[in-house]
């Protein structure tokens, strides 16, 4: 999910095993040269996902820790790359958890609505399937 804590852990992580750290929507932004949420409001999520998903290909056979985005498991391809590549581990959050977190923060296109937490929810009732899957 959003705000579960990927790119903070995955840091930790990284560190403790002496490896190189890696945060897909770092990469995405470098690659976009502008922030994700520019980039969704002016091409769209589709496009965002398609660019997404070569990137994940990329970054998932490399060595190191790789956070991916909350939404990269919606893409059935990136179910499967990370699934064939990487160890995955799911840092599961409630979405209440999630928007304490994240209540303030205005980088996060898919939060920029009127209901956050009632969009979290929903995120989190369509994706916690797929994170488990992976």
């Amino acid at each position: 999910m959003p705000g579960s804590g990927k790119s903070t852990v995955g840091k930790l992580l990284a560190r403790r095993l002496g490896l190189p750290f890696t945060d897909s929507d770092h990469v995405l932004e470098q690659r976009m040269g502008c922030p994700i949420r520019t980039y969704f409001e002016q091409q769209g999520e589709e496009r965002f996902r398609d660019l997404e998903q070569t990137v994940i290909a990329e970054l998932s056979t490399s060595k190191g820790v790789l956070a991916t985005g909350g939404g990269a498991v919606l893409r059935e391809a990136n179910r499967q790359q990370l699934h064939a590549h990487a160890y995955v581990i799911y840092l599961r959050s409630s979405p209440d958890q999630v928007f304490q977190r994240v209540r303030n923060d205005r980088k996060r296109p898919l939060l920029q609505v009127d209901d956050p937490l009632a969009r979290l929810k929903a995120l989190h009732a369509q994706r916690d399937p797929l994170y488990r899957e992976t």
